[in-house]
């Protein structure tokens, strides 16, 4: 082969003739071993993500030949994360996530086949989250895969169908232990209401010795006290008259 160029896109990196290099701007990072074909690459970066053109010409130096690789310069993916949690209604919600790696892809299986429409409720690509049914358990894996490594994570999930009767027992013990305060409250309420042995001391009503007052008996009084007397004198007989004193009660006040 009389002459080769190698190109970088379109800019010219390696021009050899005659086994002579006439130029070469990528120094020994670039190696072309014509014997077998093999093009390398030392100390990749991604800078280096391109499409490489080999061009052959011969003795006449017209073109003999056209060769086009196109070089992707990828990070691996280095580890995967699976997380689940549960629902209100039952469903189940993963998440999964790589560290690293260049344009990773993810793929979902549950014990080694692809999900179905009939176990899935969503899925959202962009987030890499997924939404089971009620009711769907198994070995869980989440591949992540790129052109360079591909990793996989496993779960074995089991059904969240049980979070309603949690959350209705939840509900009944809210229930009891509000009842269970307002009972107390009522009962301390009407035991703060009864009146102490002290305060039911001084409720005693206490009265003052009654007194007997002498009075002398009006004109209108005798003639009453008189006419009773002869109403019952009829009946029985006659008794000694009253000295004309009547019993008159003084005003009684409460001591408290």
């Amino acid at each position: 082969m009389p002459r080769y160029q190698l190109s970088k896109n379109t800019l010219k990196i390696l021009d050899v003739k005659n086994n002579k290099v006439i130029s070469n701007t990528i120094g020994e990072r670039y190696t072309l071993f014509l014997s077998n074909g093999t093009f390398r690459v030392n100390n990749l970066s991604r800078n280096d993500s391109s499409k490489y053109s080999l061009q052959t010409f011969n003795s006449d130096g017209k073109s003999s030949g056209e060769r086009t690789l196109q070089l992707f310069i990828q990070a691996p993916v280095s580890s995967v994360l699976l997380l689940s949690e549960c629902l209100s209604q039952g469903e189940m919600r993963v998440s999964c996530s790589s560290e690293g790696g260049d344009s990773p892809q993810y793929s979902w299986t549950l014990d080694g086949r692809t999900l179905t429409d009939a176990e899935l409720l969503s899925v959202n690509n962009e987030t890499n989250i997924i939404t089971l049914k009620q009711h769907v358990s198994g070995r869980l894996v989440c591949s992540v895969r790129n052109n360079v490594s591909d990793v996989s994570k496993e779960e074995r999930i089991s059904t969240c169908g049980n979070l309603p009767l949690i959350g209705g027992v939840l509900s009944a013990l809210v229930i009891f232990l509000v009842v269970g305060v307002a009972v107390i409250c009522a009962w301390r309420k009407k035991q703060n209401s009864k009146p102490t042995k002290k305060e039911e001391e001084d409720d005693q009503e206490v009265f003052p010795d009654a007194k007997f007052v002498k009075r002398p008996a009006n004109q209108a009084e005798k003639k009453v006290a008189v006419e009773h007397r002869q109403i019952k004198s009829a009946k029985r007989p006659r008794r000694p008259e009253p000295t004309g004193t009547d019993c008159v009660y003084a005003n009684v006040h409460k001591v408290r």
